[in-house]
């Protein structure tokens, strides 16, 4: 039962990339902290905030709205990243485990998507 936006499956692949992007961007380049490093976790933190925000909303529309944003933030996180492996600042495995997640929470969030233009 889906009570809470933490529920939410699209909502806790969102934050565990969030996490790990933290986690990946403190490797980064020091001269990189107000460039990609900041778009990267600003990017990564708005997938989680606009699915929980989609999820409060009460129209279709807005629902909609948010869920499209949560999906064009995480393709924005994807090019940051690749960006980051262009430039060497990401392992291998790390860039495979990210973009394997991502693609995945982009197919819940466009599940999201549907799900709410359904609705009344």
């Amino acid at each position: 039962m889906i009570r809470n936006f933490t529920d939410l499956e699209a909502w806790q692949q969102a934050h565990r990339i969030a996490l790990f992007v933290y986690k990946i961007t403190r490797k980064y380049p020091r001269d990189e902290v107000f460039a990609l490093t900041n778009q990267s976790r600003r990017a990564a933190a708005s997938v989680g905030a606009n699915i929980a925000e989609g999820f409060s909303r009460n129209t279709k529309k807005d629902k909609v709205h948010f869920y499209t944003i949560a999906r064009g933030s995480l393709t924005e996180l994807q090019n940051h990243i690749l960006l980051a492996r262009d430039l060497g600042y990401v392992a291998a495995a790390d860039i495979a485990e990210i973009m394997k997640s991502s693609e995945w929470t982009v197919r819940l969030i466009a599940g999201l998507e549907r799900s709410a233009s359904d609705k009344n």
